[in-house]
């Protein structure tokens, strides 16, 4: 018995050895099929019906009689463990893979910053600035279809209808962070955006009915407290910036909240990809109309000339804002497709973090320690906030 079982295979040496633990055999055994003939080096067992192991066993024995459980258990629990194997590896290639994406997230972010703020310097017209970066998205957009790089959508009129409010409410938002992109710090711009948690709990209790725990609600103390104090140090502050940010965080978070119950419709069928695509050529489409009527147009080469501007280099800006602009809020959607919203509100604020830090550097902003001491406050508020959102209440008792 000791040779039969070493020339076995190691899911049959499981088996036997889990027979000879078992005190009753089931009427279900295990029967012995010669490979091809009685002299050949290999049997095979086989359970009633549903499972067959290959054993290097010579000649015509009969092995003791198995209960098909024990066999099924055996054979599950190295399944388990190869399979176990296969999701780990999975596991890790996903960590990987969100790892990338919101590394070429906070990138594309910092680059559109600072750009941006750039062509705001020279040419001071958001509206005008906000129709042309989604003008970029939208022929990005285009070139996608057409090169069958994603599948093209197919939705009716009552989908497009759905998706109608979310592309107003995300042309208002970055019409409201241009404006004050245009008119205050880049740094101060996103100090004042880390309040969105706060909206985020208002929208919640307001249109959702949910109440927020003690610990949430006391997470919103450093963030609303470093605000204030970031704002009443904030050299370049100005009221217009201050409250189209304010604006910005509202339209931003609703955009958010909207899109992923949008999302998990299964009747909609939409991706991240399709829907991000169709919300923006549809913000251009309601961003044009509203430049002509608030700023006509002043984007031409005549003023540019008279204004003092180097036309090229303005145009190169312009575009790598756009182009900026239009992938990394691409990967935005992409990610908030991918992962719960607290993780991607934690992803959030720890790039407000990295763009505050590089504005700061690359533009010589400067901040007082009481400043920074507001600012730091604040996104630590949001760093607590997104880690109180994790925890679950306890259930109550009966």
């Amino acid at each position: 018995m000791q040779s039969m079982a070493a020339s076995c295979s190691p899911a049959a040496s499981i088996a036997l050895a889990a027979a000879r633990c078992s005190p009753s055999p089931s009427p279900r055994h295990l029967a012995l099929s010669p490979s091809s003939s009685p002299s050949s080096h290999g049997c095979r067992l086989s359970v009633a019906g549903a499972l067959a192991l290959p054993l290097g066993v010579r000649g015509g024995l009969r092995p003791p009689l198995l209960p098909a459980g024990r066999v099924r258990a055996a054979a599950a629990a190295l399944a388990a463990e190869g399979g176990g194997e296969q999701e780990g590896a999975a596991g890790i290639s996903r960590t990987l893979r969100l790892g990338a994406m919101i590394l070429v997230w906070y990138l594309l972010n910092i680059y559109f910053n600072i750009f941006n703020k750039l062509v705001l310097k020279a040419v001071p017209f958001p509206y005008t600035i906000t129709t042309f970066q989604f003008a970029s998205g939208s022929f990005f957009i285009t070139l996608m279809w057409l090169l069958n790089l994603h599948p093209k959508p197919r939705l009716s009129l009552k989908q497009y209808a759905k998706i109608l409010p979310l592309a107003l409410i995300h042309m208002l938002g970055n019409c409201f962070t241009n404006m004050s992109l245009g008119k205050v710090a880049v740094s101060f711009t996103h100090t004042v955006k880390a309040m969105e948690p706060f909206f985020s709990v208002l929208l919640s209790v307001l249109f959702l009915g949910a109440t927020p725990s003690v610990l949430v609600l006391g997470s919103l103390v450093p963030i609303v407290g470093g605000v204030v104090l970031a704002s009443m140090t904030e050299v370049s502050f100005n009221w217009i910036g201050f409250w189209s940010a304010m604006a910005s965080n509202l339209t931003n978070q609703s955009r958010n909240v909207f899109s992923k119950r949008l999302l998990a419709d299964k009747e909609d069928n939409l991706d991240d990809i399709n829907l991000f695509s169709i919300m923006t050529v549809m913000a251009f489409l309601l961003s044009a109309p509203l430049m002509l009527s608030v700023e006509g147009i002043k984007f031409s080469p005549s003023y540019l000339q008279s204004a003092g501007v180097n036309i090229k280099e303005l145009c190169v800006k312009a575009a790598l804002a756009g182009t900026c602009f239009h992938f990394y809020q691409q990967v935005s959607y992409s990610l908030l497709a991918r992962v719960s919203p607290v993780t991607h509100s934690v992803a959030n604020s720890l790039k407000r973090v990295v763009v505050i830090v590089s504005s700061v550097l690359f533009f010589k902003t400067p901040i007082s320690p009481i400043n920074a001491l507001g600012t730091g406050l604040a996104l630590a508020g949001v760093f607590l906030y997104s880690q109180f959102k994790k925890l679950k209440p306890k259930a109550k008792a009966a």
